[in-house]
């Protein structure tokens, strides 16, 4: 009915929550300026189409070199923070000329060449010029404005450096916490597998890759927890067990909210890699089909009964993101099922009759209308002995049809037996056999 096997975790979701939660601002810089061509009566112009070769001077490595606009304006991108360039200036009327300590986030570079013969250095000459270079050798001109602006690039590389270094951190927590805390879930021990899950959350609470996904598996893990204990404490003595529904009941319902939350979030995202939209579609369905379940399991165990109509929304969102034929109805099926232990027989009895609008020999139906009819109908005869006769006739009729479809190993196949036989001698009911019901159509 329900997807009993744990959720698989998605190649790219691994993928993106060891990439980083958060995406900080790339640490590759840029520097940007203008070539200006001096004159013989000291003005100076812009100069076009000036190559700009650009080297590294603390270690041996090229960026691809570079040219000036109409204006003489260039910018260079793929600066390294921290790493010191020279850029070798040449052009067909001008004397080259390497100009140092050339570093990212510099702006408003002003570089200033002579008329020459337009040679052009090779590496290894402007890297024997870098080594025989005196400390007054030409550097790019820095107003104080573009002091400031180094200044506070190199604050923004220091805030990078630290968000990503809490990034590291984060993943760390989460992928730590999501692997321990399937380890402890594997190993059936739900009470660390909940503590590991809510070390990951918390870690991240707020990022849909990582949080939709813990927080589906700490309800899935709510949900076993709440389960083994309904199921140790089915022959307890009455004030054992209703201490142990107290915490069956909020198992399941933090469940619930955990399920809410992690759906919550993925709506919130507007990821758009195809990879991780078909995560996301999974954790989707998967949270669910788990919402669904806790919903049919809360009122199944008896550990809350008052939320019927919640349940038949959840329900409902399950069945619609759906595309398997059989778990839609099956999933209606327990929805159903889920209205009847809720206590909202009327409702239960909505969602067998569609069923069996479909497939009127749906033994599994067939047994849930009959038993919600013949709650409704003892429920409707104390004030009304005429309208609750018509509906345990109607229940009866069912039942019939039940007994005349389903297997001897229905685990209502005997239950039916007796409640027919109750009908006929407390209520002088007999089951009317071909007849599907004795419902007025409206």
């Amino acid at each position: 009915m329900f997807r009993k096997n744990y959720f698989t975790f998605l190649l790219a979701i691994a993928l993106l929550l060891t990439g980083g939660t958060a995406a900080a601002f790339a640490q590759a810089g840029m520097a940007r300026g203008v070539v200006e061509l001096k004159k013989a009566d000291g003005t100076t112009v812009p100069l076009a189409d000036v190559v700009i070769d650009i080297y590294r001077t603390d270690i041996a490595g090229k960026l691809p070199s570079n040219k000036t606009n109409k204006k003489g304006e260039f910018t260079i991108i793929g600066f390294l923070p921290g790493a010191r360039y020279a850029l070798a200036v040449s052009a067909p009327t001008i004397t080259a000329d390497v100009f140092l300590d050339i570093k990212a986030g510099d702006e408003k570079l002003k570089i200033v060449v002579v008329e020459g013969n337009g040679k052009q250095l090779t590496e290894q000459e402007v890297r024997q010029m870098l080594a025989n270079a005196p400390k007054d050798a030409p550097k790019s001109e820095l107003t104080a404005e573009q002091k400031k602006q180094q200044e506070e690039y190199q604050k923004q590389v220091a805030d990078v450096t630290k968000k990503n270094k809490d990034i590291e951190n984060i993943n760390a927590v989460v992928s730590r916490s999501r692997k321990e805390g399937d380890e402890q879930f594997s190993a059936k021990n739900y009470d660390a597998a909940i503590a590991r899950y809510d070390e990951g959350i918390n870690a991240d609470p707020d990022f849909a890759a990582s949080a939709s996904l813990l927080l589906s598996k700490k309800a899935d893990a709510l949900i076993n927890r709440a389960t083994n204990k309904s199921n140790e404490n089915v022959k307890a003595a009455p004030a054992v067990k209703a201490q142990a529904m107290v915490s069956i009941k909020k198992d399941y319902e933090d469940a619930i909210t955990s399920l809410d939350k992690s759906l919550a979030l993925l709506k919130t995202s507007n990821e758009t890699d195809p990879k991780i939209q078909k995560g996301f579609a999974e954790i989707k369905y998967f949270s669910l089909g788990k919402r669904a379940e806790a919903f049919r399991l809360m009122a199944r165990t008896g550990a809350n009964r008052t939320r019927g109509k919640e349940s038949l929304a959840a329900f409902r969102e399950y069945i619609d993101a759906s595309t398997d034929a059989k778990v839609k109805v099956d999933t209606q099926i327990a929805l159903a099922e889920a209205l009847q232990d809720s206590n909202d027989f009327d409702l239960a009895i909505a969602e067998f009759e569609k069923i069996l609008a479909a497939d009127p020999k749906n033994v599994d139906a067939l047994a849930g209308i009959s038993l919600s009819l013949v709650n409704v109908g003892y429920i409707t005869s104390e004030i009304n002995p005429a309208k609750g006769k018509e509906q345990l006739q109607q229940a009866a009729n069912y039942l019939q049809l039940f007994l005349d479809l389903a297997p001897a190993t229905h685990k209502y196949k005997d239950e039916a037996k007796g409640i027919i036989e109750t009908l006929k001698t407390e209520q002088g009911v007999t089951s009317q056999k071909g007849a599907k019901s004795t419902k007025k159509k409206q």
